[in-house]
């Protein structure tokens, strides 16, 4: 199959073409042969609420998926789990970690003074809680709620989990292993990134990451790039790029900019049956969701569920309950699918099934 022609700027894409090109470029459309750390970057980082969550996107992702290299990753601190895009946690490689924090922290800053905590310290000088915290996560890795025990006697007239969260948002952290690792459980414990990883952040910029984002993420409007990273004064970063960047349409007449050698998914490819995690950045990095949904619309009724795709939309959702060494995959179809379609649910959910469980005695899957 050869690869689609690019639009001539200025023209106008279907929903249809954005569908198949952001499938394309989050490797969602055919699985790849790569290390699930490349993956990992190309996508600019994977959400890591959930602790599973990066591994049944890889999974979705890729046709040969060991979810022990990725838990090495992290055990060889190649790969870290920090909050980053949108102040929440994600998995980035190391390097990300060290080049992101340049573009981001600024973002970090203001969604802390925005924040209860912020006012519940209002008029302290901050500079010595933070230099404080980082000897203390330096000495030894903590939770949060020990970090608050700890800062607590330095600053008695003071909401002792404020101060905590100071350090949390003011300061690169990362979460120490094993947590975050396939099969082992651990509390969320924090460092220092710069003493996890041996080295300071640095270098990254916030041009280069809307560069990426659009690599990965594109076509793309002010809003969507906005949505996705919470940077500041997008439009100045965008009219910087211009000279860089393609320009088209959506069929509304939304302006959405490229990269000038950003892949595009042939409309007319039928697209597999892909199931994501619970949390996917695929439904958080776009201001305007519709290029993945139709009929089903991805919100509070998923909360605690697993996605899938049915001809690149979404179609449902899915949760998996395991009761001692038996495990239970119920699939919920949300919208109306073709016997043909449903057929290949019940096959992808089964390989879904089968890789989450791989100890389990006895495996069910429930199709509603």
């Amino acid at each position: 199959m050869g690869v689609p022609e690019r639009p001539e700027e200025g023209a106008v894409l279907e929903r249809r073409t954005l569908n198949r090109t952001l499938l394309a470029r989050q490797r969602l459309l055919d699985r790849v042969d790569a290390r699930p750390v490349d993956v990992v970057e190309h996508l600019v980082g994977m959400q890591a609420q959930v602790p599973l969550d990066p591994y049944v996107g890889l999974w979705a992702r890729l046709r040969q998926f060991d979810p022990a290299e990725l838990g090495r990753a992290l055990l060889e601190r190649r790969a870290v789990r920090m909050t980053l895009l949108r102040a929440t946690l994600h998995l980035v490689s190391s390097r990300d970690a060290l080049r992101l924090p340049s573009a981001l922290q600024p973002m970090l800053e203001r969604a802390f003074a925005s924040s209860p905590f912020a006012r519940a310290l209002t008029g302290l000088d901050l500079e010595p809680v933070v230099a404080r915290g980082v000897e203390l996560l330096e000495e030894t890795p903590l939770t949060i709620a020990q970090l608050r025990t700890k800062l607590a006697p330095d600053w008695p007239d003071h909401d002792a989990n404020a101060l905590a969260y100071a350090v949390r948002h003011l300061v690169p952290l990362v979460q120490v292993t094993p947590r975050g690792v396939w099969g082992a459980r651990m509390q969320p414990t924090v460092t220092t990134l710069s003493s996890w990883v041996g080295a300071e952040p640095n270098g990254g910029s916030a041009d280069e990451l809307v560069l990426r984002y659009l690599r990965a993420f594109g076509p793309a409007s002010t809003a969507d790039i906005r949505a996705w990273s919470w940077l500041a004064d997008v439009r100045s970063i965008v009219t910087r790029l211009r000279p860089r960047l393609c320009v088209y349409r959506d069929e509304a007449g939304c302006e959405l900019y490229d990269v000038s050698d950003g892949v595009f998914g042939d409309p007319a490819v039928p697209a597999p049956v892909r199931f994501l995690p619970e949390y996917d950045n695929v439904f958080l990095s776009h201001a305007d969701r519709s290029r993945i949904m139709d009929g089903v619309v991805w919100g509070a009724a998923f909360t605690h569920r697993g996605t899938f795709f049915v001809d690149g939309f979404l179609a449902g959702a899915w949760k998996l309950k395991q009761e001692k060494r038996h495990a239970t995959l119920t699939v919920e179809l949300r919208g109306r699918v073709r016997q043909a379609e449903r057929r290949q649910v019940e096959e992808e959910a089964e390989a879904l099934l089968a890789f989450l469980t791989p100890e389990a005695s006895s495996r069910r899957l429930r199709l509603e």
